[in-house]
């Protein structure tokens, strides 16, 4: 999930600052996703979705699974 959070917000040109703004959460835990040391609770992973403009799926999506 970190590697395909970190795509979704890098292909909007959003920085972690921007994309914690837009979904209402810290910059911390966009932080913390990206890295790998926090596993998101299903109510960030929505808000990321909508935050990035795509179903929760897309943003909880094996980073081994195909693009």
């Amino acid at each position: 999930m970190r590697v395909r959070l970190k795509q979704l917000r890098e292909s909007r040109f959003l920085t972690q600052r921007e994309l914690a703004a837009k979904a209402r959460v810290g910059v911390s835990t966009i932080v913390r996703i990206e890295k790998g040391r926090q596993v998101p609770t299903f109510q960030t992973i929505k808000r990321l979705a909508a935050a990035l403009g795509v179903n929760p799926s897309d943003v909880a999506q094996d980073e081994d699974s195909s693009v």
